[in-house]
């Protein structure tokens, strides 16, 4: 259908190298999207380039410090140089740090907060010019289910989350006269890097979130290609300030 081709589109995903980030990359670039992966990890980021190159696009990979706004700018100034345009920008870049509020340092509270929320404010401001010159453009913010609920293991990352989703309203509202979209989505317990240390540090998590998850199972990367797809196209230009899960029914239980 042509309300979900993005030929000729270009996406930034930042953290596109593995996990959610690269799942959303596969789609879009199976849609037709050039990528350009935004990541720290030279080596995992060359591997996430190779892999989107086959499915017929153009990808390149731009080492960014998204808690940098000099990197930042960067990273926009060289995709344009490339490709001369953004039009999708998918801010994916996110840690973890565990611990209850009384045993976190101030430390880990900055980085938590700089990594997953401050960077998402960086990066929709750096591209914020160059999409409203090219007529529009998609942001997709990647919130959490902890944008919904509370966990005694991390207040910052639900925190930082939670911020996510509010500055997502925040620039829907006010970047709607440029046409600009932008969406925030809640992954569930996807199967990743990040999830698979959190079920060596947690034991019982394994089978709590089979217990509570209706699908009976943990997401995958290919779980999260589709709404990316739907988000970044025409598909989705009524639709803007959403917060949409992806948790296979977990955040509709009561």
């Amino acid at each position: 259908m042509t309300s979900f081709d993005l030929k000729g589109k270009v996406a930034i995903v930042t953290g596109g190298n593995g996990g959610i980030g690269l799942g959303m990359a596969r789609g879009l670039a199976d849609a037709g999207a050039n990528i350009v992966v935004a990541a720290r990890d030279a080596a995992k980021s060359q591997a996430a380039v190779a892999d989107l190159s086959k499915r017929g696009v153009r990808a390149i990979a731009v080492a960014t410090d998204v808690t940098d706004a000099a990197s930042v700018k960067s990273l926009v100034a060289a995709t344009v140089k490339e490709f001369g345009r953004v039009d999708i920008l998918v801010n994916n870049a996110g840690i973890n740090i565990r611990n209850p509020a009384h045993e976190m340092s101030l430390e880990d509270w900055h980085k938590v907060m700089e990594t997953n929320l401050t960077s998402a404010f960086l990066c929709a401001q750096a591209v914020h010019g160059e999409m409203k010159k090219a007529g529009g453009g998609k942001i997709i913010n990647i919130g959490s289910m902890l944008s919904i609920f509370g966990t005694a293991y991390a207040p910052a990352y639900g925190a930082s989350k939670g911020g996510v989703v509010q500055f997502t309203k925040s620039i829907a509202v006010a970047w709607a006269p440029d046409n600009i979209q932008a969406n925030a989505v809640l992954p569930g317990w996807i199967d990743t890097e990040l999830t698979r240390r959190a079920r060596q540090q947690v034991p019982p998590l394994n089978e709590n979130v089979l217990r509570r998850t209706p699908a009976n199972r943990w997401g995958t990367m290919d779980d999260m290609a589709g709404v990316a797809v739907f988000l970044a196209s025409p598909a989705s230009d009524f639709v803007t300030g959403a917060a949409i899960p992806v948790d296979g029914g977990f955040s509709a239980l009561a």
